[in-house]
């Protein structure tokens, strides 16, 4: 992931200008990232709206320049129809969208630029969703969330073949409720389409390990692990290259018969 905001929670004011965001993605593409996701507009707890241009600025051009030198799928993680369009003019070839495309005309746009779509659950909004979330059951409610979600997205025109879901780990979520989603991820594999998980730094590793943000390399690729082996297809993470090396396992494992 590559955040070009000032504050996001784990690496904002790191990437925060073209240039610096552009050296990055080289170096994640170096160490072996499959997908470069790159956000403009912070999505943690109690964060700011940023404006269409603010973000347009944020992301296209380093798009453009990545589209220059690589051919690595570009995933633009925006939930504005304007920026969806504009980034994958130039280049990417996936939205990442939190609200699951439920803001106007997101599947309208999603469904005409024909690109991948991953849907994503959230409780709230970035600014409320930490305030006392509540399910009566969150893997039900979660699944049947993403269920409608696919649905409605099949029914604008967005090919299934197209779709993503991502349970979204922290995002209106206690911690009870997101150890309850990484026990039973392999249930959402009943969706039938591929599953993106984002678990890397967040707060409930934080508060698990008593870590923080800086210190939670050795969770996250625990939790990584965890997720591989219950059935995610996609992992969405900030250290690619120790990710990596611990996915190789997990895959060793899953293709060796007996």
């Amino acid at each position: 992931m590559i955040n070009t905001t000032p504050d996001s929670f784990s690496d904002g004011g790191l990437y925060d200008t073209t240039e610096k965001a552009f050296r990055h993605a080289q170096q994640l593409i170096e160490v072996g990232a499959d997908i470069l996701d790159v956000g403009g507009e912070s999505t943690r707890p109690g964060s700011r709206n940023v404006d269409l241009d603010e973000e347009l600025e944020r992301t296209v051009p380093l798009i453009k320049a990545l589209r220059e030198v690589s051919d690595i799928p570009i995933s633009i993680d925006t939930s504005k129809p304007e920026v969806m369009r504009q980034a994958v003019a130039a280049g990417a070839s996936l939205i990442n969208s939190i609200w699951a495309l439920q803001q106007e005309n997101s599947l309208e746009v999603a469904a005409e630029l024909d690109v991948s779509v991953c849907l994503m659950h959230m409780q709230g909004t970035p600014e409320t969703m930490q305030k006392n979330p509540f399910y009566a059951d969150v893997v039900v409610e979660v699944m049947d969330f993403l269920q409608q979600r696919i649905d409605a997205a099949i029914k604008a025109g967005i090919g299934k073949k197209n779709i993503i879901v991502d349970p979204g780990f922290g995002f209106g979520k206690t911690l009870r409720h997101n150890l309850l989603l990484l026990k039973s991820l392999h249930k959402f594999k009943s969706l039938g389409v591929p599953l993106l998980v984002g678990l890397s730094r967040k707060s409930m590793i934080g508060t698990i390990l008593d870590k923080p943000v800086d210190q939670r390399l050795y969770g996250s690729i625990s939790s990584a692990v965890i997720a591989a082996m219950q059935g995610a297809d996609i992992i969405r993470v900030h250290d690619v290259s120790q990710s990596i090396d611990a996915i190789a396992m997990v895959d060793a494992l899953n293709q060796t018969e007996g």
